[in-house]
């Protein structure tokens, strides 16, 4: 395995293998196994392009040699930032079939994550975009290039730059050159950690375990050759990549549709025309498109499974999504890390209407301990620990991180505050998310899922807002829907017929047009309790009052 990772120990890899979650195959071997069987079906529709698994396969193993050609060694970590297209697809493919390690990298990120991302993997090369969304990658990659001694190459899909080399040039050639052979315990990707308190830390995942993620990600939704997948989200996402994500759809002989919009105005009409049965989402699209009277406008009766995934999403909107769409609704729960919980398909309305579903795999340990590690009974709050076949045990060159986000007996620690009831996991927020009133706990999620079935609410985050007193309160941040408005009052006593305790209740209410977003789309609730903090600093400095607003 690579320097820097950590590996299974050989107990675990042993039994994995016996029992047939590690497969001995390579990502490219398990998609290629499909192409091999559907070479003259359609696996990606990209607006006026349709690309059959034949061609796909054959611009994956041309664009691996062209990389070879250029000098990409195995094991060579490559920076893989390109927004939603064949191009991302194929790249990622080529760069495991010539046994390079693609970092998958958003194309919200600039100079300052790509610059840390390549220095931290050791980076060789960078493939990215020309221009996308006005924004010029070829100029960044350019400095990034003059400051970062690792880095030796630059691909763009494009017009490059002079000095940069356009993907299309590394399908050229003519070659047949033999590719290296990889190990399926070699790793395969490095993902990005979805934190919102630091830069990223990468995530080595090996094809073993990644091949077992996503087809079993993919059993759990029911993917077969009849599946056509809408990827709107960001494919470097985990979830859009292999939680089942466009990986599960190829190796269950499926149809990949990719878009790089996500307005209801381009996302509905490509659901019709091209009779898209399984749509993935996430909770600010899933908010606007429910907001929006487009999907009333279009048939939507090829949808049979709508698949939230990233954050927690409320009942009434799952329910909601569910009469919109005439689909099953589906809750996606993991980490980029390794574990995922998904509800599953035959799940009653209250499992898959409340719950963040229940592990994927059998083979899935989980526990949920208090702060001192002590499991804690059936129904009670404690953060979940986990390991399993595709759950790593320990991120790329981080030894003192690990040393904290594992346990002795390779557990991972998730952050993440639930409990469990008959087998199902119910997510209460993040550990740090958590808000202290005096010793009183609350949790910021249980409480906007409270306030989100107030029809004037479009979104809302809860967050720790320092107190003299108590040491914090809740300080709710709230977008109002359009042309609606909400007073202090009227969220107090919206909740108040909640019938929850009283401490609970936000203490002070601040309404804002949008929330700061971290390049992943979540929420930084770090920036907003550093807001309401000055803001409460500057009103005591001033002689005014933090109090209620």
């Amino acid at each position: 395995m690579l320097e820097g990772c950590t590996p299974w120990p050989e107990e675990f890899a042993s039994r994995y293998r016996q029992r047939g979650y590690w497969r001995g195959q390579t990502v490219p071997q398990a998609i290629f196994e499909v192409i091999a069987r559907h070479g003259s079906k359609t696996a990606i529709v990209y607006g006026g392009r349709r690309i059959s698994y034949f061609e796909l396969g054959q611009r994956v193993g041309a664009m691996a040699r062209g990389l070879m050609r250029h000098g990409i060694k195995p094991r060579e970590r490559v920076v893989l930032q390109l927004p939603n297209s064949p191009e991302f697809l194929v790249a990622f493919l080529a760069l495991q079939q010539a046994g390079a390690i693609p970092v998958l990298a958003l194309p919200a990120h600039r100079q300052a994550e790509i610059g840390h991302f390549i220095r931290h993997a050791g980076a060789v090369a960078y493939i990215g975009a020309d221009i996308d969304r006005g924004f010029d990658f070829r100029a960044m990659a350019d400095e990034i290039l003059r400051r970062e001694t690792s880095l030796a190459h630059v691909f763009i899909n494009g017009a490059p730059n002079p000095g940069q080399v356009a993907l299309d040039a590394l399908m050229a050639a003519d070659d047949e050159t033999p590719l290296p052979e990889i190990g399926a315990g070699d790793i395969a990707l490095m993902l990005l950690s979805g934190g919102t308190t630091a830069l990223p830390k990468l995530i080595p995942r090996t094809h073993d375990d990644y091949v077992y993620n996503f087809r079993q990600s993919g059993a759990v939704s029911g993917f077969d050759d009849a599946t056509v997948y809408l990827a709107i989200l960001p494919l470097a996402h985990n979830f859009a990549l292999g939680s089942p994500g466009i990986l599960a759809t190829l190796a269950y002989g499926g149809t990949i549709v990719m878009s790089a919009e996500t307005r209801a105005d381009d996302v509905f009409p490509l659901i019709e025309r091209e009779r898209i049965s399984v749509v993935c989402g996430a909770v600010p699209l899933a908010i606007a498109w429910l907001n929006s009277d487009v999907p009333a406008r279009h048939d939507l009766s090829s949808v049979r499974l709508f698949i939230n995934g990233g954050a927690r999403l409320a009942p009434e909107l799952r329910q909601r999504l569910e009469e919109m769409f005439s689909c099953t609704y589906q809750e996606s729960f993991g980490t980029a890390e390794g574990l995922l919980n998904q509800t599953r398909l035959d799940d009653p309305a209250p499992i898959r209407f409340e719950s963040s579903g229940r592990p994927i795999s059998e083979a899935d340990e989980i526990r949920i301990v208090d702060d001192e590690d002590r499991d804690v009974p059936d129904g009670t709050p404690g953060e979940l620990i986990c390991r399993g076949p595709y759950t790593i045990r320990g991120y790329y060159n981080a030894p003192e991180i690990n040393a904290a986000a594992f346990t002795e007996d390779g557990f991972y620690r998730t952050g993440d505050m639930v409990k469990r009831n008959n087998g199902s996991l119910y997510v209460e927020g993040r550990k740090k998310d958590l808000i202290n009133r005096g010793g009183e706990k609350i949790s910021s999620e249980e409480v906007e899922n409270l306030i989100y079935t107030n029809p004037k609410v479009k979104g809302v985050c809860v967050v720790a807002m320092p107190d003299a007193m108590f040491g914090e309160k809740a300080c709710a941040f709230l977008i109002p829907r359009d042309g609606e408005t909400m007073t202090f009052e009227e969220l107090v006593a919206h909740l108040a017929k909640c019938n929850i305790a009283k401490f609970k209740l936000p203490e002070r209410l601040e309404i804002v047009d949008t929330f700061p977003t971290s390049p992943a789309g979540k929420i930084l609730r770090k920036d907003l309790r550093k807001i309401i903090a000055d803001k409460i600093a500057a009103e005591r400095a001033g002689g005014g009052q933090a109090g209620l607003s």
